[in-house]
């Protein structure tokens, strides 16, 4: 199987492109920045769906579905949201096409809409307008709504799964009574984002809060998880937004509380979004292919006979399929793979690009022996384990796997993570080693703005929890109080 990779050392954002097309998850379309999702891919996708949305409804949440199309003058009511997203607006003009006579399609002009239409680019706007007629009273709050949708923002420089003009992703959009109970909603899912990055994606995350100039537009506060990448840049894998009154009050949502009083509603919105396969993909794979953590690999056991002729195939399937029907009975997802069509070898490096966490081969030898060949995703080390109560063994070993992967990613995170109490030193562990670095910052848009045009590294959050201590801003000489989370980014 000839799908050799770019190696990562030698360029990583080449190593990245490569393994997205050849390991079949994604491939780019004839729509300028968009991509088409691969069954490999999308199967990935189905599993955190199916991860998330379960972890979502266990907090209370239901889901529903918002328009796509959103009226252009429902922008212009919350003045920094419209500013935050108007460059990146997809706008629909018109609502039919005509033949022009020479065998051309164009535009219809006499089809002009009053109102020209938004292609989503968050919801905010168009379910705020739709709660205003959800909500009179304390009675119907909370409201706790989640929706599975694709969303549009018009970039320039798309890269698959990290940064595309139309994404999929999942947003909630909360109303409470109360300030109270929207930060601690804003929390709560902060922390299901981050106990699914850690235990399904096997990606340590950092919890913490943006800044002002990081901050969602329109939210009062946005908290978020980041992850480090093996290139050592951060990627931002979710965010949760406490939106305060800014969008009630945009859309004149008011509810009576207990008293009688009339106020406006709290908000909150949250999200992640394809962007996590990007994240899932930058934090395993090697220069062989894809690594799938095994709770979201979509086959987490293939197993592969090696066999001459029929009868030797029909000995190995009696055996093999047992194997996979115990397997199956413990939950776990697996393939037998019979196919005439490829050698062995050619099955084994497939399913290698393809990140598959375990891999069986079972031969007539083995038959005699009573054993099979077990290869393991994460370190390419191969075992010879009994047939004999296999089942438990091989779940033990996803359960393994998926811890590994863990503690590769965390002990990689530590070892790419730096403090700088100089802005030389932070600029020489920027270039040279890359990663996390904790500095002080005097808490100023216009500083981090410098250190952003200067060296591209953002202010990835102020770490939740922080320890406070008394320093001067690396780039300023001011006081600060705490170090906060800088790294250059996806």
């Amino acid at each position: 199987m000839s799908k050799e990779i770019t190696a990562r050392a030698e360029d990583y954002s080449k190593w990245y492109n490569d393994l997205v097309v050849k390991a079949d998850l994604a491939d780019h379309s004839a729509v300028r920045g968009c991509m088409v999702i691969k069954p490999s891919g999308y199967a990935i996708w189905e599993k955190m769906q199916q991860a998330l949305d379960k972890m979502f409804k266990d907090t209370g949440h239901v889901n529903a579905y918002f328009p796509l199309f959103i009226p252009k003058s429902f922008f212009s009511k919350e003045a920094s949201h419209v500013d935050g997203f108007a460059k990146e607006c997809a706008v629909v003009t018109h609502y039919r096409l005509k033949n022009d006579g020479k065998g051309n399609i164009v535009v219809d002009e006499d089809a002009k809409l009053e109102e020209e239409l938004i292609v989503r680019p968050t919801s905010e706007t168009i379910i705020w307008n739709t709660y205003k007629g959800w909500i009179q009273s304390y009675r119907d709050l909370p409201i706790l709504v989640n929706q599975w949708a694709n969303v549009v923002r018009w970039e320039m420089r798309t890269r698959l799964f990290l940064r595309t003009a139309e994404f999929l992703w999942q947003e909630g959009h909360t109303a409470h009574a109360t300030a109270e109970e929207a930060v601690e909603e804003t929390r709560r899912m902060l922390d299901v984002y981050a106990d699914f990055a850690e235990n399904w994606m096997a990606v340590p995350v950092i919890k913490g809060v943006k800044t002002a100039n990081e901050r969602f537009a329109g939210a009062i506060d946005t908290y978020c998880i980041e992850a480090l990448m093996q290139d050592g840049k951060a990627l931002q894998a979710g965010t949760s937004h406490f939106l305060g009154q800014n969008f009630a009050k945009a859309f004149d949502v008011k509810f009576a509380a207990k008293d009688g009083k009339l106020d406006y509603v709290w908000a909150t919105s949250w999200g992640v979004s394809t962007r996590l396969m990007g994240a899932l993909i930058m934090s395993h794979s090697d220069d062989h292919g894809l690594v799938i953590p095994p709770k979201l690999a979509p086959t987490q056991v293939v197993i592969v006979p090696i066999y001459k002729g029929d009868e030797g195939l029909a000995k190995v399937s009696e055996v093999a399929l047992q194997i996979k029907a115990k397997l199956q009975a413990k939950g776990i997802s697996v393939k037998y793979d019979d196919r005439d069509t490829q050698r062995p070898g050619w099955k084994f490096a497939e399913y290698e690009m393809k990140g598959v966490p375990v891999r069986i081969a079972i031969g007539e030898r083995d038959l005699a022996n009573g054993t099979v060949e077990v290869a393991r995703r994460d370190t390419l080390e191969k075992e010879t384990l009994s047939i004999t109560d296999l089942e438990n063994k091989i779940e033990h070993l996803l359960q393994n796997i998926q811890d590994n992967l863990y503690k590769i990613a965390l002990t990689r995170r530590e070892e790419m993570t730096h403090r700088a109490d100089t802005y030389e030193e932070f600029k020489k562990l920027l270039d040279e080693k890359g990663g996390f670095i904790y500095a002080h910052w005097d808490g100023t848009s216009e500083t981090e703005e410098k250190i952003k045009e200067e060296t591209k590294a953002t202010i990835r959050c102020i770490p939740l929890n922080n320890v406070q201590e008394a320093g001067v801003c690396i780039y300023s000489g001011k006081p600060s109080t705490q170090r906060v989370l800088f790294a250059r980014a996806y």
